[in-house]
């Protein structure tokens, strides 16, 4: 049992943390190419395709929930898969340098200040 190794649960947080963030950052990929004027309209229908299939009731599958997510991953990555790769190319670097410059804009505190907290209240009180 010990000898087990890259168990899901032993990642560190980053590793989990870098998931999320690629997932919104695929996301927000997504959205990007459907406002693009150059990727072609029947191409934009595999993620709405998708998204129509989980708000719609009815499943064509019977491995609920499983079968909603697999439609929803399948339409994104089918959609970016597809779509052509000079453009996501051109799309993933801009959201790349956005990230860029929003961690250059988080600047750590520039001074800290050491001090000491006297709880004054249980002095008057006696």
């Amino acid at each position: 049992m010990m000898g087990k190794e890259n168990r899901t649960l032993d990642m560190p947080k980053k590793a989990n943390e870098s998931f999320f963030r690629e997932l919104f950052n695929n996301l927000k990929l997504i959205v990007r190419l459907l406002k693009d004027k150059r990727i072609n309209f029947w191409l934009k229908l595999l993620p709405i395709g998708a998204l129509i299939y989980l708000v719609v009731p009815v499943d064509l599958l019977s491995l609920n929930p499983l079968d909603d997510a697999v439609v929803v991953w399948l339409g994104g990555y089918l959609f970016i898969e597809l779509c052509p790769e000079e453009i996501v190319k051109e799309h993933r670097d801009a959201l790349r340098k956005a990230l860029e410059e929003e961690k250059a804009d988080e600047e750590p505190p520039k001074e800290v200040i050491d001090g000491e907290f006297d709880d004054l209240s249980s002095d008057e009180a006696q």
